[in-house]
């Protein structure tokens, strides 16, 4: 990612965070404590997490706590989570919301500073080694993601037609070949379009050639299916916070109806 990149994902980094706090600032306790979809964590769950991830990232280290259930921990980056969640899960919801404030205060004044060589370095992320620029955008998807989350078990919705919105829609677009191709396994030469709907709109024409689903400009033929839902829903669906069937009266299939109930069913590709 070039320096223009970069400092694009700081600007929509904080404008995330700073929506955050805004959203929990006048919470009550009841509030914090409300479950989301996020399987056994509340929203202050969700907040405690982002907190530890930032401040691990800031070079301050991550909890000794050690959670005593695993009970939805799927690999060891949950397993991790699941420590600094459970850490302050004694703490009140605006505890938690200070720490927020200090730490996110502290990772702008580092972040801010640092000259273009610290974000073109390589260095380990989620989805392998690439630059710390890179690493940063995949935490604005998971910082609005988790905000998202947070809003929809508090019934507050916001935020939701932001750069970081469409950050987010378009990360998790890029794997819609492997659904459509692998998943799916639509048939050689066959097209769908994906129809995201709003508040982020995207048209996603897929072709299947030479057995490698492609994004493309525009299918040549008629699609074998085309599959409508809005930008929140994808979401959902894309992170596992819903499954097709809980979500099925907010998506719509026109033409092979069969292929696009397997599209909507393997579209979760959070680990």
């Amino acid at each position: 990612m070039n320096s223009v990149n970069y400092r694009q994902t700081l600007e929509n980094l904080f404008d995330t965070l700073t929506s955050i706090h805004n959203l929990c600032a006048d919470l009550t306790e009841a509030q914090f404590k409300t479950p989301t979809q996020c399987p056994g964590w509340t929203v202050q769950d969700n907040l405690s997490h982002m907190v530890g991830t930032e401040k691990s990232m800031g070079g301050h280290g991550s909890t000794t706590h050690r959670a005593t259930s695993l009970e939805f921990v799927k690999n060891p980056i949950g397993e991790m989570n699941e420590h600094e969640v459970d850490a302050r899960r004694a703490l009140s919801g605006s505890d938690v919301l200070n720490e927020f404030d200090q730490v996110m205060s502290s990772r702008h004044a580092q972040l801010e500073s640092e000259p273009e060589e610290y974000f073109t370095k390589e260095t380990m992320t989620p989805m392998g080694k690439n630059t710390m620029a890179e690493f940063l955008h995949i935490r604005v998807m998971d910082c609005w993601v988790h905000e998202q989350d947070m809003r929809r078990a508090l019934n507050i919705a916001g935020n939701q037609n932001s750069a970081s919105a469409e950050l987010t829609v378009d990360r998790l677009c890029r794997t819609l070949p492997i659904v459509v191709g692998k998943r799916a396994a639509a048939a050689e030469g066959s097209s769908v379009v994906i129809h995201i709907t709003s508040p982020v709109v995207r048209d996603i024409a897929i072709t299947v050639i030479n057995s490698r689903a492609t994004v493309v400009d525009a299918p040549t033929s008629k699609p074998l299916m085309e599959l409508f839902f809005d930008s929140n829903t994808f979401v959902e669906l894309a992170t596992g916070r819903a499954t097709a069937q809980e979500a099925r009266s907010r998506w719509k299939v026109s033409g092979d109806t069969d292929l696009g109930e397997r599209v909507v069913g393997a579209i979760n590709m959070m680990i």
